[in-house]
């Protein structure tokens, strides 16, 4: 979570960048941008309001991590923060060099240094990129005469930024922390940002750890489940409640303690633990057999552990508790099948 309240913004560069493909080029200023306090807020509000997420970013490179762009100028500004001007102007000429998709749109690019960030609980600097591409029309109504006039403008929306970047002066050695927006992810064009011109991965952390187990469970209850063991959705729903019980209850994970709560039958949890190898190949991520859960995750990703048997388009049968309780029949009668909940109280 990162805090705001205390950050001050204490350099901006702004450069336009267009699409390489089309040739539209780079138009440089000259100098910082001077801005007042008033503006200032209002820039504080346009560049961290978007960053609500916890799943954080390193900055990668497949060889030697100096030999990212992104890394190698934003290590200069935290090495020399008076060289912020100069070090945008190497990133607005390596972000013109990955706008090479014939959808990427031109706009501003900011190149801003923040003082007294907390992330974490920590203060520390970071640098923010930004790029806004959308232009939006403001009517603006003002005194004339005996009346009022009005006219139009275009100009940036404070509440809706299209890309941003927060680098923050932290984990240099494994690329820096770094938290990432894209609200205009849509298409092969979307990938000219993230991969592109900042080439980042996803932070290894218990944010992804419990993430990423979560979805394992999740697939492994969904897929392999009833694939070899004889089961109904109503088993399918009360394993996943359990899932999710089990990561709401306790601080760390264990796959041994979490395999003997919730899945109990030792065949299960051996073709469990078979599983989780075959999910890291096919998902591409490593997860690790003990960690501290992360409640944000958890509260994420919980919102898809939804435990809903679907019968038909007539009726939704929403599963939170024993599935000793639901019996399935078969009625011989009218020839379909039936389910039978148990209870004891209607409210």
């Amino acid at each position: 979570m990162i805090i705001t309240e205390q950050i001050e913004i204490q350099t901006i560069a702004v450069h336009n960048v267009g699409n390489k493909l089309n040739d539209e080029g780079i138009r440089f200023s000259k100098t910082e941008l001077r801005t007042d306090e008033s503006i200032n807020n209002l820039l504080l509000t346009y560049f961290f309001s978007p960053f609500k997420s916890n799943e954080y970013y390193n900055l990668y490179h497949e060889s030697d991590i100096n030999l990212n762009e992104v890394y190698a100028f934003v290590s200069e500004i935290f090495d020399n923060p008076e060289t912020l001007f100069d070090q945008s102007v190497n990133l607005a000429k390596h972000l013109y060099e990955v706008s090479v998709h014939p959808k990427v749109k031109g706009g501003e690019l900011y190149v801003v240094y923040f003082r007294d960030c907390i992330v974490e609980g920590e203060t520390m600097d970071a640098v923010g990129l930004f790029k806004s591409e959308t232009k939006e029309t403001f009517l603006k109504v003002y005194p004339k005469n005996d009346g009022f006039a009005m006219e139009s403008e275009a100009g940036i929306n404070i509440h809706k930024l299209d890309k941003g970047c927060l680098i923050f002066n932290t984990e240099r050695e494994n690329g820096y922390l770094v938290s990432v927006v894209d609200n205009l992810n849509k298409g092969g064009e979307a990938q000219y940002w993230i991969d592109h011109f900042l080439h980042v991965l996803v932070r290894n952390d218990d944010y992804y750890q419990t993430k990423n187990v979560l979805s394992m469970c999740k697939s492994f209850v969904i897929e392999k489940f009833p694939e070899q063991f004889e089961v109904n959705k109503a088993d399918q729903a009360e394993m996943l409640n359990k899932s999710v019980k089990f990561f709401k209850e306790n601080e760390n994970f264990d796959i041994d303690d979490f395999a003997n709560e919730v899945m109990q039958a030792p065949e299960m949890i051996s073709s469990f633990k078979s599983y989780k190898t075959e999910f890291e190949v096919e998902h591409d991520v490593k997860l690790t057999d003990n960690f501290d859960i992360s409640t944000a995750a958890v509260k994420k990703q919980s919102k898809f552990f939804k435990s809903v048997i679907k019968l038909d388009k007539n009726f939704h049968i929403y599963v939170h508790g024993d599935s000793q309780r639901i019996e399935k029949g078969f009625d011989q009668a009218s020839g379909m099948h039936f389910y039978k909940l148990l209870f004891e109280e209607e409210s």
